[in-house]
């Protein structure tokens, strides 16, 4: 793995994966609904095109996809993941997200260049964050190694690769590296890019509610540095 966790990502073989492909596209495949799937692309901001799958009923089908089939390794992971980021419709990117969601404890420190592929690639807030929050995250909570990773990536120049660093504590609670967290939102302070800023307000939201005062105090002192909509953000739900 390089120091940015940026190396290659190659599609190892995986008899797993095969199945799972061929049992996933077609039944995706079988329940595409073109009129919805355009609604969802304009939604989207036209970022991929769309099978016009709902959520329950991608899920649901998701479901009856995976039934019987053994848990995987990470070979199986990483192949899944990248073949299902090679298709163009952006329900099979959502499946492999919830398939890394469910698996992430399976997958050593050596995905996270994986994670990096997935996370530049057709890059939008509705797979990054996944991603982040609970991939990511649960990599580095795993190999605290990782932690030196994450702070290359919040300097990066993609704003994803730099709103993953901002997110991949969310679930941490208790167990937040305050000093980076609070080091990371004043890095990007001032971001020009509304994700950016959205993010770094949404983390500290979400420590919040585990220590509404670390988050005040730090705000008290700092909130000069931050966009307006930073600041409604972090202070959502304790005020300040």
């Amino acid at each position: 793995m390089t120091v940015t966790g940026a190396g290659p990502a190659e599609v190892p073989h995986s008899t797993l994966a095969d199945t799972v492909i061929e049992r996933l596209t077609a039944a995706y495949g079988a329940a595409a609904d073109p009129g919805r799937a355009a609604v969802m692309r304009a939604y989207m901001k036209d970022v991929a095109p769309f099978l016009g799958l709902p959520t329950p009923e991608r899920r649901a089908l998701s479901r009856t996809v995976l039934a019987g089939t053994p848990r995987p390794d990470e070979a199986d992971c990483t192949a899944l993941a990248l073949r299902c980021w090679a298709l163009p419709q952006r329900e099979y990117h959502y499946f492999a997200v919830d398939y890394l969601r469910r698996y992430a404890g399976r997958c050593s420190s050596a995905f996270l260049p994986v994670a990096h592929r997935l996370i530049t690639t057709t890059s939008w807030w509705d797979t990054v964050d996944p991603l982040a929050a609970h991939v990511v995250g649960a990599l580095v909570a795993a190999d605290a190694r990782l932690a030196a990773v994450m702070d290359t990536w919040i300097a990066d120049d993609d704003l994803w690769v730099a709103r993953t660093a901002l997110l991949h504590q969310l679930r941490y609670k208790e167990r937040t590296d305050t000093d980076r967290l609070f080091a990371y939102c004043l890095r990007q302070s001032g971001h020009p890019d509304f994700f950016v800023r959205k993010a770094i307000g949404w983390c500290l939201r979400e420590y919040a509610r585990t220590d509404p005062e670390a988050v005040r105090t730090f705000l008290a002192r700092e909130r000069g540095r931050f966009a307006p909509l930073t600041v409604r953000e972090a202070l959502k739900n304790i005020g300040g």
